[in-house]
């Protein structure tokens, strides 16, 4: 039986053929990790959850990357003395580098959930194998949304946030669906900063929950701290 309820990225490569997929030549805004979810990921097969993100060699200040890796150029241009990456360097490489396209360019506040969702020390920060695993995260998530935005208006309507979010995997109640969209909408559309944003907060919520309910059972007991450090922290 189908667990339900868990989804928002996979390990499937992206069909060549999709539009706005990698392109043959690296940039940052192409570049793809060697597991990239299809619109962001794709359901758990069987009633298992999908990978959680991949390990690559080698860390900031650690063992050197491959030579011909070319995210290492860019996490070492930007990182902070202290070989990790905070927001507002975040901020300021997805800026530069063009990664949001015509789209408007992350708020601050999405970089800083952007951070949490793989900030497992809770340092407000990442080292280079997460910000690796960020950036296969937010292609999966800009695929997806390209998809839906068939105007190329910058913005998706609430109908295709929600068929959206069910093609990443999620299985959850319509009552839920519609809180999502009131929190994300804006006028009645819900922009690319917003639609990442949400993406970073059903991940990383899901991720939380998934990691405590060892029996796959779609409940947990959370205590009442705990339950404020995995809710405030993102």
């Amino acid at each position: 039986m189908a667990y339900p309820g868990y989804g928002g990225y996979g390990s499937p490569m992206l069909p060549q053929g999709m539009r706005g997929g990698p392109m043959a030549r690296p940039a940052l805004n192409h570049m793809v990790g060697p597991t990239l979810g299809p619109m962001g990921g794709a359901p758990p097969q069987g009633g298992g959850y999908a990978p959680y993100g991949v390990g690559y060699p080698g860390t900031y200040g650690g063992l050197a990357p491959a030579a011909n890796d070319p995210m290492w150029g860019y996490f070492t241009a930007i990182a902070g003395q202290d070989g990790e990456v905070d927001a507002v360097e975040l901020q300021r490489c997805l800026t530069q580098s063009g990664f949001t396209g015509t789209y408007n360019p992350f708020s601050l506040e999405t970089c800083r959930i952007m951070i949490a969702m793989l900030d497992r020390d809770y340092t407000g920060k990442m080292g280079f194998n997460e910000f690796k695993e960020l950036f296969v995260a937010l292609n999966g998530w800009k695929q997806n949304f390209i998809m839906f935005d068939r105007d190329s208006s910058g913005t998706v309507e609430p109908h295709e946030m929600n068929q959206a979010i069910s093609s990443m995997g999620y299985r959850i109640s319509p009552q839920a669906l519609n809180a999502v969209i009131k929190r994300y909408n804006k006028g009645g559309r819900i922009y690319f900063d917003d639609y990442v944003a949400c993406c970073v907060k059903l991940r990383a919520l899901t991720d939380t929950f998934k990691r405590r309910d060892t029996m796959q059972q779609g409940s947990v007991h959370f205590g009442y701290d705990d339950f404020i450090l995995c809710t405030m922290s993102i």
